[in-house]
């Protein structure tokens, strides 16, 4: 008996190593290259190395040929939701039956379907398919939708893009998102208490003018314990203060505004995400100001952070 197996990957590998370079030459002369600056004052250089996009779900095959098993590890710090389906099946069954869903929690490893013959004296194939969401699959909508401006009091920046505004926020999970123009550099802070799901910090450049700065936005994903994600992009690159696995309380300094990925122009793109039916869908929310009112982020108003300087 054989099995003929065809196997549909999304997102295959660990997460990708990549960032900066530092090169620096001691007092002896000695030149040393490494992925972090010298811990003294020692002039250095920096080389920007390019960096592809974390992958979060990898897969690997155990078992016999005859009952072939696929196991998963999740390399976000937070759950996801894992979708299995089979096509192209021939004389074959599963465990458990697909399609199917499975919640894996962060930074762990599972086994998500087996297959085998229905006739063990008869060859059998398939196509195994799978997608994956990040965040727990959503069981109510979340009480409490009120957060605070991500940056510090003190500092007052317009809003270029509000909720509902479908210029450029024309998906699912960005229809409510809000932008936020502020220089570069400016800190932004938990806008909400929270455990850091996933995060990149090594990507250079941004614009609009090429596809290839669509996905290779700096962010900070923060998972909240009613189950919404906080997603803060287009960071400027290497000035994250957090790392992930992190927990850590609204208002602490998670790193800095930028201009990285597919960007217009120096500004904060933020929004509460959930997992909805294996999907993520954003969320209207509103911002507390100053004088305790909460205010819903409308195109052109001066939003007025509410937080401690860190």
């Amino acid at each position: 008996m054989k099995a003929r197996v065809a196997v549909a990957i999304l997102w295959l590998s660990a997460p990708a190593l990549a960032g900066d370079l530092y090169k620096w030459q001691d007092e002896n002369g000695i030149w040393h290259f490494g992925d972090r600056p010298p811990l003294d004052d020692q002039p250095f250089e920096t080389f920007a190395v390019p960096a592809e996009p974390n992958t979060m779900i990898s897969m690997r095959q155990e078992g016999p040929q005859h009952q072939p098993v696929y196991v998963f590890f999740n390399h976000y710090w937070g759950p996801l939701e894992l979708e299995l389906d089979a096509s192209d099946a021939v004389n074959v069954r599963s465990d458990p039956a697909l399609p199917a869903r499975v919640v894996i929690p962060g930074q762990t490893e599972v086994r998500a379907v087996q297959f085998q013959a229905e006739d063990p004296h008869q060859s059998f194939q398939y196509r195994l398919r799978y997608s994956t969401v990040p965040g727990p699959p959503t069981v109510s909508l979340p009480n409490d939708l009120d957060f605070y401006p991500p940056f510090p009091a003190g500092l007052e920046f317009p809003v270029s893009q509000g909720i509902d505004d479908a210029t450029t926020h024309n998906r699912p999970g960005s229809h409510y998102a809000v932008d936020i123009a502020m220089p570069e550099g400016t800190p932004i802070l938990a806008a909400r208490g929270g455990l850091v799901m996933d995060m990149e910090d090594d990507f250079h450049g941004g614009g609009q003018q090429e596809e290839r700065y669509i996905d290779r936005a700096n962010f900070v994903r923060m998972l909240h314990d009613d189950g919404s994600m906080a997603v803060y992009a287009h960071l400027q690159p290497n000035s994250a203060r957090v790392y992930p696995g992190a927990k850590v309380p609204a208002g602490a300094w998670i790193a800095n505004s930028g201009n990285t990925g597919f960007s217009s122009g120096p500004h904060l793109h933020f929004a509460i995400q959930l997992n909805v039916g294996m999907a993520l869908e954003s969320l209207p929310f509103r911002f507390r100001q100053r004088d305790g009112q909460p205010v819903t982020p409308d195109k052109r108003m001066l939003l007025g952070g509410v937080l401690p300087s860190p």
